[in-house]
């Protein structure tokens, strides 16, 4: 055997080298493998919480800053932006006003200035008498210069249609409470007649 060594040594040695060589490659690198692989980071269980970034933190918002100014985009992109913007405002103003008040020529002229609606003469009644009259529609029907049972009761269909757009939310009631016939009875100094068919005064 130990003929054999000194006859191939060279050969024996590369062999011995190439077998330690390959001995560390195997179990020499694993060890610093596993280190790396098992080195904590913040995502580990029980491993150190993350450092915060304290810079963006501590910087104050663009938006509480009055100096901060976008950069402003490029000129052709905003031509006529600002006509664009006060002509949209400016149509937006009319059309909300336009909804909000009849137009001048489809505002019917208030009732106590038509011709048909008889105008108040003497002193004006209670008309909160009148069955389903509250304070607020007695209000509203004086600021029409409707303040007399005898007004109400002389109205024909014609004078109602006049009247009842001016009640606001209070449309309609003229008819459904029969306000002409109750005020025939009240503008004549009827109670009995107007208690047998509407109750209690």
């Amino acid at each position: 055997m130990l003929e054999l060594i000194e006859a191939n040594w060279i050969a024996f040695v590369i062999v011995l080298l190439l077998g330690v060589a390959v001995a560390w490659w195997v179990w020499g690198r694993r060890p610093a493998e596993r280190v790396r692989a098992h080195t904590p980071d913040v995502l580990t269980p029980g491993a150190a919480p993350a450092q915060r970034n304290n810079e963006l933190l501590e910087m104050p918002p663009a938006s509480a800053s009055p100096d901060t100014v976008l950069a402003p985009a490029s000129a052709p992109a905003m031509a006529g932006i600002e006509q664009v913007i006060a002509a949209a405002a400016a149509q937006e103003v009319n059309d909300a006003s336009a909804a909000s008040a009849p137009a001048a020529a489809d505002a019917p002229v208030p009732p106590a200035n038509r011709p048909g609606i008889a105008p108040a003469s003497g002193a004006p009644d209670d008309l909160t008498r009148i069955k389903g009259v509250g304070p607020k529609l007695n209000a509203l029907l004086g600021e029409l210069g409707v303040t007399r049972f005898d007004q109400i009761a002389g109205w024909k269909d014609a004078d109602v249609a006049i009247v009842d757009p001016y009640l606001g939310a209070f449309k309609g009631r003229i008819v459904r409470d029969n306000w002409v016939d109750q005020c025939g009875y009240l503008a004549r100094g009827d109670t009995a007649g107007f208690e047998s068919k509407y109750g209690k005064l």
